[in-house]
């Protein structure tokens, strides 16, 4: 395949760092525990939210950003705390070129050969030039919290047509669903800085995709009384990561899909 590596590779320890879970956020567990400044000290690139849920989460190059539900984008303060973010130190160790129109569900294709098993965990940095990206943006919540997929229930889509930018994010395994959302979970932001988001669907026209392979996953677990006292294993769990993350409603639910 032209532009990639060949995923047979000797594997070398990598770790990838979380703080909380996604079940904590899930339960309405948005006490922001861990600032920038200790989150960067994990990892130079990743994805999460913010104290409150004011805003989406992406760190490039050391760099944190706060996109906000208005379409906003801010460069974050290394003083604010996050209640849920991933993030490593991002060396590629496969690429993949894309050289013409590619549709989400094409691009997944191509992340799933470069991977060398599907038990392992991979941070993806996708580059280029965006035909159109769809995202949403969480919005500031106000005590008492509810749950994270009441909070997002209403959220709005927004279009991007003709960008320029990168989506940063990972690439779970079915057994990290509640610890992380399985499977592709990536964040937009352009090259401008002035647009982005959660990612929902998209076409890129070109550019280039790299993965890092993790091997090792350290998990940090908020010392907090919400954190001690959530429901992190809900009966409901996957119905409730896909309405939070893809706006996918359980069947039998109001606007659920057929």
């Amino acid at each position: 395949m032209s532009g990639e590596r060949s995923a047979q590779r000797r594997l070398v320890r990598h770790e990838v760092f979380q703080t909380s879970l996604m079940s904590a956020l899930l339960d309405g567990v948005y006490e922001g525990e861990m600032t920038l400044a200790e989150l960067l000290g994990h990892g130079n690139f990743g994805i999460g939210t913010f104290e409150a849920l004011d805003g989406e989460m992406i760190i490039i190059d050391s760099v944190p950003w706060r996109m906000r539900v208005d379409g906003a984008v801010e460069r974050a303060g290394l003083q604010d705390r996050t209640p849920f973010a991933t993030v490593t130190n991002f060396v590629p160790d496969v690429s993949h070129e894309i050289t013409g129109p590619t549709t989400r569900a094409e691009l997944h294709g191509i992340i799933d050969r470069l991977m060398i098993s599907t038990n392992y965990l991979y941070a993806l940095r996708i580059s280029g030039d965006f035909e159109w990206v769809s995202t949403r943006t969480v919005e500031r919540q106000e005590r008492p919290w509810r749950p994270m997929a009441e909070t997002t229930a209403t959220e709005r889509v927004v279009r991007h047509e003709r960008m320029s930018g990168v989506m940063a994010g990972f690439r779970t395994s079915l057994f990290e669903q509640g610890i992380n959302v399985a499977g592709c979970h990536v964040h937009f932001i352009d090259d401008a800085r002035s647009r982005g988001g959660h990612v929902m669907d998209f076409v890129i026209a070109g550019g280039l995709v790299e993965v890092c392979l993790g091997t090792d996953l350290r998990v940090a677990l908020p010392l907090t009384d919400s954190f001690a006292g959530a429901d992190l294993a809900p009966a409901d769990l996957d119905a409730q990561v896909r309405a939070a993350e893809t706006h996918e409603r359980p069947r039998g639910a109001a606007g659920s899909r057929s």
